[in-house]
């Protein structure tokens, strides 16, 4: 199915967004009106539809910069929900909290939920869908919640809302176990990171489209939306290897993506604008730190530097 017109939208390029310099993080110091402004006059020239994560003082930031400006932009807003049951599975072992800290996730997600809702309808010009939560359904995740809980979600957002409700997570595991969870959202939205799975830029489309593809596959009819594929610039060796990120080779994924998606009208949101350093461990060269297609400076990096 055509999901620009399952979403009554214009095609149109996608990037995902958040504006946090060095020291700045969620729960701390928040970029300020200018800031912001200044990462969308720049984000503009190219990119029509920005991805945010949470319902903080930054989204909050972000939509009254797009509206007072009056700046050409639609966004996807998501809720970013936090654990409600451990994960023993989480590989760096930041799945496990104990049950006053799981009691309370729920009830920060309930307040998280409403937020979204609250936002969607004072914002209904602006944002055309919804997302229900982002990578909490993985086995690797550090921020569980199960399949159950995310459909609760979904319908409380649809009951209250008029945009398109969506959930943000993996491929892989819209594959084997979210098939409920498909049901439930008006598109389903999937994440493909051929350099995590250790594919090398020369295997890195084709990895991507058979992971769109397969998805696709399994639920015809249903829109499916790219809403994280991306290339780091950096790496350490955690999950990387150092040997397989450069700025070459995200300006060679990013175009050999976006002609793919364009071509065949599939919204696919490219992760991500900016650097973020708050993010992942102290370690510099940490990749979690070094998917922008612009440093955190606001400096282009290779894949942009041709940006009128």
């Amino acid at each position: 199915m055509n999901v620009f017109q399952s979403l009554n939208i214009a095609a149109g390029q996608a990037i995902c967004y958040s504006g946090f310099r060095e020291g700045q993080h969620p729960g701390g110091s928040y970029p300020s009106y200018e800031e912001v402004r200044e990462d969308l006059l720049l984000l503009h020239k190219r990119w029509k539809f920005l991805r945010l994560y949470d319902c903080d003082q930054h989204a909050e930031t972000v939509l009254e910069v797009i509206r007072k400006e009056k700046l050409d932009f639609r966004v996807m807003l998501g809720a970013f929900i936090h654990a409600e049951m451990n994960n023993f599975s989480c590989p760096w072992g930041g799945g496990v909290y104990s049950e006053a800290q799981l009691e309370q996730n729920q009830i920060n997600n309930r307040k998280q939920i409403g937020r979204l809702i609250e936002l969607a309808n004072q914002y209904p010009d602006l944002i055309f869908s919804l997302s229900a939560g982002n990578e909490t359904c993985a086995e690797w995740t550090d921020h569980y919640v199960p399949e159950k809980k995310v459909i609760e979600f979904v319908r409380q957002i649809k009951r209250h809302t008029r945009q398109p409700v969506t959930f943000c997570e993996n491929y892989v595991p819209w594959l084997y176990k979210l098939e409920k969870l498909a049901r439930e959202v008006d598109f389903i939205s999937i994440h493909t990171y051929p350099v995590w799975e250790y594919k090398h830029i020369g295997e890195a489309l084709d990895y991507s489209k058979e992971n769109y593809y397969a998805v696709a596959g399994k639920y015809p009819g249903k829109p499916v939306v790219i809403t994280e594929a991306g290339w780091a610039t950096q790496s350490n060796g955690r999950g990387i290897d150092p040997e397989n990120v450069s700025e070459e080779f995200q300006k060679t994924y990013y175009n050999m993506l976006t002609d793919w998606v364009m071509e065949k009208n599939i919204l696919s949101f490219f992760f991500e604008a900016f650097d973020e350093p708050w993010k992942g461990s102290a370690e510099p060269l940490e990749p979690e730190k070094h998917w922008g297609l612009f440093f955190m400076d606001r400096t282009p990096k290779m894949a942009v530097r041709s940006l009128d």
